[in-house]
Order: structure tokens, then C-alpha cells, then sequence
């Protein structure tokens, strides 16, 4: 039996960029406004947070935003202080020490870059994704976002973090990119695709992410094949992670999926 008690999603910054960064070879020149988003799962065991957002820092503060952002080909996103974790914590009545266990889907800046706001907690990663991030393999890798003293639970396949909460391999857009099938106490599990399908038409028509590892666009369009045949095989809803109108569709926080 589950132990996911609630689901909430949370809107940690949006970001504006060519179409084509979510759509491998495609739409180039159609801009769209993109959520990025982080995940707040409560168990009868803790609470894991699946991503992490940005650092707030890296676009707040001038200097920093220049070092990192300014030679960037997709700018800047924008992040509010009420969009940052422990703003969301607080309206819940929770601190960042509350979280036991952040799962990062992979390591790129807009996923992983966060984690300066919830140190202490278990922080669990594909040993492939780390090794890639590490390596810079490509330029949405922002090595200070992970270089921190990190309490690093390096994983290689497929496992529970508990009952009701099931890491997916789905590698394509990164080396080690994980999704998340979460079984939710009433209703349809839910399975969180992360950067395997960033839009609704990634998984609609089978279209793989504008940014691939190593040119992979086999691999992930097998990963989203596999996120598919999943959901059907499960029964769960399939959630594209930097969609606008899908996420505008989900219950807002505070409230939650349960």
C-alpha cells in the first residue's frame, strides 16, 4: 500500500525560450513561457521533493546573474522570493529542514540548482547523471549548483524510495535523466515525466526533447515510450514538466493531489 499521503506542485520560476529547446529539431522561432517546477511529495515517512527549481541567487544578484546568465543562450528565467522553496515551505507551516529526501531527475540548472535551500537532506541522483553533470557535457550544466557538501545517495536502476513512490530510468535529454511514478491514496498514480517530455506533445506525438545527450534522440524517444506504455500498463496520469497550459490545469498550490 502507498505511503504518499499528498502531491504538491510548485511553481519555482518561469522561463521564456525558443520552442525548439523542447522539441528536437523543430519550432525553431516560436517562443514559449515555460513553468519550472519542483515537487512536493508528503509520505507517512517524510517528505521528498522531486527537483529543486533554480538558485534564486544566480538570478537575483547582479554579479552573479552576469556569470552565469550572461553568455547563456537561453537568458535568464524569472524567479520571485515568494517562489523560492522555503517560501513555499513556509505556507505550509514547513522549514527546509522538514524535506528528508530530494530526488533530482537530473542535473541541469533549472533542476538541480536549488539545493542550496534544502541542505541536510538526502539528495538522490543517477550515478550516470552525476558523472555527466561533473564531466559539463552540456552548457545547462551550472557546476556550482551541485558542488556543494551534498549528502549524495548515488543510485544505478530502477527502485522504490518507498511504497507508492518508484524511480524510472528514462535517459535521453541527460546520461542519467530519472521520472517518477507516484500511487497516490485515492485516484490515478501519477508519474511525473520530468525533462523526458517537457510538453504535451512530446508525449502526444512521440517527439523527443530539443536537448539531447550526445545526440541520443533514440534513447529518449524510447524513454517516453516506455513513460507511456507505463501509464496505460498503471492506469496513471502522465505529467509533461515545462508545459504552461497542462500545469494551469493542475490543482494550484496550496492545495494538493491526494
Amino acid at each position: 500500500m502507498t505511503q504518499v499521503t499528498k502531491l504538491w506542485p510548485l511553481l519555482t520560476a518561469t522561463h521564456r525560450y525558443d520552442k525548439s529547446i523542447s522539441t528536437w529539431q523543430r519550432n525553431q522561432g516560436v517562443m514559449i513561457e515555460a513553468p519550472i517546477l519542483a515537487y512536493l511529495i508528503e509520505t507517512s515517512h517524510g517528505r521528498i521533493l522531486y527537483d529543486v527549481g533554480c538558485d534564486y541567487a544566480k538570478i537575483a544578484e547582479p554579479s552573479l546573474r552576469e556569470r552565469w546568465y550572461g553568455d547563456f543562450p537561453m537568458g535568464a528565467p524569472r524567479m520571485s522570493e515568494e517562489q523560492r522553496l522555503p517560501a513555499h515551505f513556509a505556507r505550509l507551516g514547513l522549514t527546509p529542514a522538514d524535506i528528508d529526501l530530494v530526488f533530482l531527475g537530473h542535473l541541469h540548472f533549472d533542476h538541480a540548482g536549488g539545493l542550496c535551500e534544502v541542505c541536510g537532506a538526502e539528495v538522490h541522483v543517477h550515478a550516470a547523471e552525476l558523472q555527466a553533470a561533473k564531466a559539463q557535457a552540456d552548457d545547462a550544466y551550472f557546476v556550482d549548483d551541485f558542488a556543494g557538501d551534498y549528502n549524495w545517495k548515488v543510485q544505478t536502476g530502477e527502485y522504490d524510495l518507498l511504497p507508492g513512490v518508484r524511480a524510472i530510468n528514462t535517459p535521453g535529454h541527460t546520461a542519467g535523466h530519472m521520472s517518477l511514478l507516484i500511487e497516490l491514496p485515492k485516484g490515478a498514480p501519477i508519474i511525473l515525466a520530468g525533462d523526458a517530455a517537457d510538453l504535451t506533445e512530446n508525449i502526444e506525438q512521440e517527439i523527443a526533447p530539443g536537448s539531447l545527450w550526445q545526440d541520443r534522440e533514440d534513447l529518449a524517444i524510447d524513454s517516453i515510450r516506455k513513460l507511456k506504455a507505463l501509464a496505460n500498463e498503471t492506469g496513471a496520469e502522465l505529467w509533461p514538466n515545462h508545459d504552461m497550459a497542462f500545469f494551469k490545469r493542475l490543482r494550484q498550490f496550496p492545495e494538493f493531489h491526494a
